[in-house]
């Protein structure tokens, strides 16, 4: 082989260019990246909402050694704790030996809510001699992709004894699945010349949900009293109790791998769990001096609001007793303190490349994504992270052998989008956006690479360092 110019070899010293991780892995690493993508699979597929996800979250730090805390509880170094916030969110914690006042706290969040939809709180009825639930989709979907599709429900009642029941219909091999009926093609000349977002309206997201007349000639809603019979024999239910009720459609698939070479996953509810899951085993398989916080939160979807959203003053409170337990000055814990935000961002994707710039796009299997700002248009409604914190960050990568890249959301004013990074900051903490890149983000199925979902544990690990 020739010897390479001096062109060349300045060149590679002064040039940057995104890695392959699957090119920069050894065969044990790459055997690593998959062995960990079935654990992650399982997760998903256990945890399709976010009660599911709270739920999965703490059999896994049980399994850990982790123990329940309440607000007010004592805490003392050592300790591996994990907080329930209304069973909807949850924060795995250990407490380092480094006092916090000095060094603060390391805290990765991400959300455990994905888009889907909700069945509204008056839902059931019978039409056409079939019955259906009445629905307000959650988040930012298109509303196209969500007919004809095998839908699972997921959720939880609360009975007028205030008795709660679990609900999960579609998920287990021989259960019945429920779908949204579309509009055949031999009709839908009309429905195909709308633009896309009318192209199925919310108020047609109806689920359908039985077909079988009850046997009584003196009722009139057969169909649904067919229903309403098999509710009340299996859970308890009236109709009345869904107005106590919070229960959502979701696809009716499992994780699986994509490709021939199996080195994608395709899945429901990646955004943003692909971010979970590695947030949550970095602080179980993590031994660090500093007290370190995965927070998994509800509510991102629809602005982080409500008791179990990230603007909950629970999160901040959960900080300050962490600083009590120390004697440490609260604001100054905060002060010290550094966090990822930890939300997927959009994945180049060559069949609509138009809205994206593909130098500062994120590519699949190069690592785990950094967002040093998110928002829209002129950076709206973003945390922009500090040249300083960014430095800090991708120092510890590098020490690490971490497989990283950066990217934003598509070209300038092709759109935009936000993440819990700004709800952080505002608590005077540095934060900065690190995530998986995905897919087809917010459709019923999205996809990922095994090699993001493993660099970015990786990168969790070496910033809990």
């Amino acid at each position: 082989m020739a010897e390479k110019s001096k062109g060349q070899k300045l060149s590679e010293t002064l040039s940057y260019k995104k890695k392959n991780y699957f090119e920069e892995s050894s065969e044990k690493v790459r055997k690593e990246m998959f062995d960990y993508a079935e654990g992650y699979k399982a997760f998903l597929d256990a945890a399709k909402t976010e009660r599911e996800g709270c739920a999965e979250a703490v059999r896994l730090a049980k399994e850990k050694g982790f123990t329940r805390y309440e607000l007010g509880d004592s805490l003392k170094k050592g300790d591996k704790k994990y907080y329930v916030n209304r069973d909807k969110s949850v924060v795995v914690f250990r407490i380092g030996e480094k006092n916090p006042e000095e060094d603060g706290v390391r805290i990765i969040a991400s959300h455990i809510d994905a888009p889907r939809i909700d069945i509204k709180q008056n839902p059931l009825y019978e039409d056409g001699n079939m019955c259906f639930l009445k629905t307000h989709y959650y988040g930012g979907i298109k509303k196209y992709q969500w007919t004809a599709i095998p839908l699972a429900l997921h959720g939880a009642v609360v009975l007028f004894d205030g008795k709660k029941v679990d609900i999960c219909v579609g998920e287990e091999a021989g259960d019945p699945v429920f779908c949204i009926n579309d509009l055949l093609p031999h009709l839908g000349r009309d429905q195909m010349s709308a633009p896309a977002s009318k192209i199925v309206e919310g108020e047609q997201l109806n689920v359908l949900v039985g077909g079988l007349p009850y046997a009584d000639e003196e009722v009139k809603e057969k169909v649904k009293l067919t229903v309403l019979s098999i509710l009340n024999e299996k859970y308890g239910m009236k109709e009345e109790d869904f107005l106590s009720a919070e229960l959502s459609a979701v696809p009716a698939f499992t994780a699986r791998d994509i490709g021939f070479d199996r080195a994608l996953i395709g899945a429901y509810g990646h955004d943003d769990r692909v971010c979970a899951y590695p947030a949550l085993t970095a602080v179980l398989n993590n031994d660090s001096a500093h007290t370190v916080l995965a927070m998994l939160v509800d509510k991102e979807e629809i602005g982080s609001d409500g008791t179990t959203g990230m603007q909950c003053q629970v999160y901040e409170d959960l900080i300050e007793e962490i600083a009590l337990a120390f004697g440490a000055n609260f604001r100054k814990v905060r002060a010290n303190s550094k966090a990822l935000s930890s939300d997927v961002t959009a994945a180049y994707d060559p069949n609509f490349a138009g809205v994206y710039e593909k130098m500062n796009a994120a590519l699949v299997s190069c690592g785990t994504c950094m967002n040093k700002f998110t928002g829209a248009g002129g950076k709206s409604s973003s945390n922009d992270a500090s040249a300083e914190f960014v430095g800090e960050i991708r120092k510890a990568f590098a020490e690490n052998g971490v497989v990283w890249q950066t990217g934003e959301l598509g070209k300038v004013d092709a759109g935009g989008g936000g993440t819990v990074a700004k709800f952080i900051a505002k608590m005077n903490i540095d934060t900065v956006d690190l995530g998986v890149p995905v897919l087809s983000m917010h459709a019923p199925y999205e996809v990922i690479s095994k090699a993001d979902l493993y660099s970015t544990y990786k990168a969790f690990l070496a910033f809990m360092k």
